[in-house]
């Protein structure tokens, strides 16, 4: 019986090495003045930068969902990137926590280099329009742990904040007015109700026109990064909810404390096409409570500070905060 190689179990050291070649220009094109080191260690190192009176380290981790399988069926996988560092990178904003870094997994069944390369193509540019270096990441190659052409993402932000900024319950109070950032479009969210409604209900195709343009393109819209924004309202803002999967109904009352109630206006949130198509075919409570319906982030703002970051976002006012009972109401 003749030797058996690893390649022969399905593990192509060689590929991986000519991956790792192949990302190492874009990784370190994300390196901001606070990396120590280079690619190739056993570990990324990041000196904490310097100014804070209190730091505090938050950690984020999220993935993709099953958006990435419509990456998968279509071919397309340069956008599945950006959309793991914005759902990370969103979320620690929410805490007041400024992204410092970033590091990835990728799993696959059989590593194709084309396919993987254009994925961590995606994460630094996430990573470079979040202002947050990459300074590690793991690929995996696990044939017989998923499905040949299959591949899974995870990601992980570390951002720092004051220790005395992170709770914002303080900062809510009742007459706070509700600004709404738009989303870029379904993010990353509720993709198993969109493909069972898309492709098994309506039996529609990757290229079927929706709103003048292939129905994938909407769909692989990556997730809009929203630090930058946040980087230049911060002394203006008394908080923000990040309004992903539960939508507003959901994310908005984690914000507020328990005497607080927030009063949504429907007839304000600027719905985008792709939800009004949805909105056919699916219950309104049951869009509000999966989607971000047009509305990726709602910042609290006390009255007199909406005028400012009205001029300088594209924000809208949707809504304010009263007393009652904690939980945010569709009016």
């Amino acid at each position: 019986m003749g030797s058996v190689s690893y390649k022969d179990a399905g593990v192509d050291i060689d590929a991986g090495a000519q991956f790792v070649e192949n990302i190492k220009p874009l990784v370190k094109s994300t390196f901001d003045k606070n990396v120590v080191g280079g690619i190739g260690s056993f570990a990324g190192a990041y000196e904490l930068p310097s100014g804070y009176k209190k730091p505090v380290i938050l950690g984020a981790t999220d993935g993709v969902g099953t958006k990435l399988k419509l990456a998968i069926d279509s071919g397309k996988f340069d956008t599945v990137g950006i959309d793991l560092v914005a759902m990370c990178v969103n979320d620690l904003i929410c805490n007041f926590g400024t992204p410092l870094f970033f590091l990835d997994y990728y799993a696959t069944s059989k590593l194709d280099i084309d396919e993987s390369t254009a994925v961590v193509s995606g994460i630094a540019k996430g990573c470079l329009e979040s202002e947050c270096s990459l300074i590690g990441g793991e690929t995996a190659e696990m044939p017989g742990m998923y499905a040949p052409e299959d591949f899974d993402l995870a990601g992980f932000a570390v951002g720092i904040a004051e220790k005395d900024e992170m709770n914002r319950l303080p900062h809510v109070k009742a007459g706070d007015i509700l600004i709404a950032l738009p989303s870029s479009g379904i993010h990353s969210n509720g993709y198993s109700l969109v493909r069972k409604l898309f492709f098994d209900k309506l039996d529609y195709k990757f290229d079927t026109l929706v709103d003048e343009k292939p129905l994938i393109e909407t769909l692989l819209t990556p997730t809009r990064l929203y630090v930058k924004t946040f980087k230049k309202l911060k002394h203006k803002i008394n908080a923000l909810a990040h309004i992903t999967g539960g939508g507003i109904i959901e994310n908005l009352p984690r914000v507020l404390s328990d005497n607080l109630q927030a009063i949504v206006e429907k007839e304000k949130i600027r719905t985008l096409p792709i939800f009004d198509l949805m909105g056919l075919h699916v219950e309104e409570r049951e869009m509000y409570r999966t989607f971000n319906m047009g509305v990726g982030m709602i910042l609290v703002a006390s009255p007199e500070n909406v005028n400012y970051i009205l001029e300088n976002s594209d924000g809208y006012v949707i809504g304010k905060l009263q007393i009652g009972k904690k939980e945010a109401i569709l009016v």
